[in-house]
């Protein structure tokens, strides 16, 4: 796969797990990368790591040459060798207000005419650290799911003054290069992924507190029951399966049930120490802290499997 919008090279600013996500995606799509991040290590590692998720990719058949991709993967020493005649940039750095305004005014008086910075943050607005920003009209925020090679999903969430070619931008590249962007018309705390998400993880910890299931059992009702559906169909499409009627049916069949779910949840508490540590020591019982990155990396191959499955089943 090979694309192009506009001319220039993609930058990508922050390159930990998640710039070194993006950076696979630009790449493997047929698009020249540079990648900067302010730590040295980080940068004298990063070719090797993703090597090696490469040679993973290519094992799943989910690419055919990384050799290739690499070739287009260059390290810079510089914020300013990666901004400048970029036409799009994707800005990883670490999730904290203070740092990305930092960032996004740094890279501001440095956007080529026309380019497009979006950002990874996973709840934060653009509007919170780039109101004051040079070029401001040009930011917005390109949410992906980790890692985002495997996860195709983007949320694409303008600030109030993003300009509209900016956010056409975003979504027309995004579709290029393979994800599946989705427009969050207006900014909202969490934006959509993560606010789902947040109302499932709010009642794996009330029902865990609450002595109803382990830990393992929870999750396991998710792994092995939701997520099934969920691999390829969201909540609205699995409630229109669900009843002989669709929609309007399972609703008028279950609404008065989650509807007296909601009402119990009342009074939402904040995750308490003693509840998280209940968590983890049970986690950790289950999975030792030193074989968590192998778990990862598990993690990482069954979704090139799920991935490798989706694309044989979309050829058919």
């Amino acid at each position: 796969m090979s694309v192009k919008i506009g001319a220039g090279h993609i930058g990508i600013v922050g390159a930990g797990l998640v710039g070194g996500g993006w950076t696979i995606v630009f790449a493997r799509a047929g698009e020249q990368v540079r990648v900067y991040d302010a730590a040295a290590d980080i940068r004298d590692r990063f070719m090797e790591i993703v090597a090696g998720q490469l040679d993973d990719l290519k094992t799943y058949d989910l690419l055919d040459e990384p050799a290739a991709i690499l070739g287009r993967i260059i390290i810079c020493d510089n914020l300013g060798e990666v901004v400048e005649g970029a036409r799009f940039i994707q800005e990883s750095v670490f999730e904290q207000t203070d740092v990305k305004t930092e960032i996004s005014n740094a890279i501001g008086p440095l956007l080529s005419d026309g380019a497009i910075v979006g950002s990874s943050t996973s709840g934060i607005p653009s509007s919170a650290f780039t109101e004051h920003v040079v070029n401001r009209e040009r930011f917005l925020v390109t949410h992906p799911v980790n890692p985002p090679y495997l996860a195709p999903i983007v949320e694409v969430v303008p600030a109030p003054w993003t300009a509209k070619d900016a956010i056409d931008g975003a979504l027309a590249l995004m579709t290029a290069v393979g994800q599946s962007p989705v427009l969050v018309r207006r900014e909202v705390e969490g934006f959509i992924l993560n606010r789902l998400q947040g109302v499932l993880l709010r009642e794996a910890w009330d029902l865990y507190q609450e002595g109803y299931a382990s830990a393992e059992d929870i999750d396991k009702t998710v792994s092995e029951g939701l997520g099934l559906r969920w691999s390829f169909m969201g909540p609205f499409e699995t409630i229109d399966m669900n009843a002989p009627g669709g929609v309007a049916d399972y609703a008028e069949r279950l609404g008065p049930l989650y509807h007296s779910i909601q009402k119990s949840r009342t009074d939402p508490q904040p995750w308490s120490a003693e509840l998280i540590s209940a968590v983890d020591n049970e986690r950790r019982a289950k999975l030792p802290m030193e074989k968590l990155a192998e778990r990862r990396k598990w993690r990482d191959r069954r979704l090139m499997a799920l991935a490798a499955h989706r694309s044989k089943q979309a050829s058919e």
